[in-house]
């Protein structure tokens, strides 16, 4: 066996054990904090920003994947206009996204529906 491992270096194999066995569970720790816990936080923070933000007349994407205008704005939900006929009540934490006016084509602002019936 000798000619495989030399004696010298099964000796010393005591005295540097402790640090570089330490030096790799903190570099796998650093690595999962730069490379999924930050981002992830990153992203909630933004999304908290976001919802925050809501305000009547946005036009929104919820989670679930519809595409409406924000008509009533609560405390925890939001009232989300379809189309004409059909308004929805979601949680102001299911809006994905917050897109452009004008996505809804076809379907005029309320500021300017009033302007047109006058």
């Amino acid at each position: 066996m000798e000619f495989f491992i030399s004696s010298a270096f099964a000796q010393q194999g005591g005295e540097g054990a402790g640090w570089t066995a330490l030096l790799f569970p903190i570099l796998l720790i650093a690595i999962f904090y730069f490379l999924l816990i930050r981002p992830q936080a990153k992203r909630q923070k933004e999304h908290k920003k976001l919802v925050s933000e809501l305000a009547k007349g946005d036009e929104v994407i919820t989670q679930g994947g519809l595409l409406g205008r924000i008509t009533d704005v609560e405390e925890t939900f939001i009232t989300v206009e379809i189309n004409d006929n059909n308004q929805v009540k979601v949680q102001r934490n299911a809006v994905a996204q917050v897109v452009p006016k004008g996505t809804m084509k076809g379907r005029p602002e309320p500021a300017e529906a009033k302007k047109a019936t006058k």
